[in-house]
């Protein structure tokens, strides 16, 4: 096989997973805790994994979680993932978070978070395996796999920067 038939579109492992949110996941103020969202983005962030690999992943880094609105009891939650980009044994998962007002009979979603998971594909051992890499086709998932060349790089100049900081005390 060559390299090229190693390579799939970002599409190819995409998951979506909705979740209607009731009390038991609300925080005193009647808003669903940060960490339950967290929780069904990491979850969708697997099965992308999962489907993208062909078998068990782990997540190694939450590179960035942003939450942009509340989300209520009673909302219908939706999480959707995608690879953004890869590398040999790792990749990176954006996870776009979306709501249903429970009072909304429209049907309109309102975009309440964002996620990047560093994913990283083991073996039965447990020690990394090989990824298909990623294929961006469309200018927007090309601009998704630029950004997140972006986050790696800074995510790999921090480490090192502590690293560097640490051996010197």
């Amino acid at each position: 096989m060559t390299e090229s038939e190693h390579m799939q579109p970002p599409s190819f492992g995409s998951a979506t997973l909705s979740v209607l949110m009731r009390p038991t996941e609300a925080n005193l103020r009647g808003t669903i805790h940060g960490g339950e969202i967290l929780k069904l983005a990491d979850t969708t962030a697997g099965t992308v994994g999962y489907r993208w690999s062909g078998g068990v992943v782990v997540t190694a880094y939450l590179d960035e979680m942003a939450f942009l609105e509340p989300v209520q009891v009673g909302d219908i939650l939706t999480t959707q993932g995608q690879v953004n980009w890869t590398g040999r044994t790792s990749f990176e998962v954006g996870v776009r978070i979306e709501t249903q007002r429970y009072d909304d009979t429209t049907g309109t979603k309102l975009h309440v978070g964002s996620a990047y998971f560093l994913m990283v594909a083991v073996d039965r051992e447990g020690r990394p395996r090989p990824v298909p890499a990623v294929k961006p086709e469309t200018v927007a998932e090309r601009s998704r796999y630029a950004e997140a060349e972006i986050r790696r790089t800074h995510r790999l100049a921090r480490k090192a920067e502590i690293a560097a900081r640490r051996s010197t005390v």
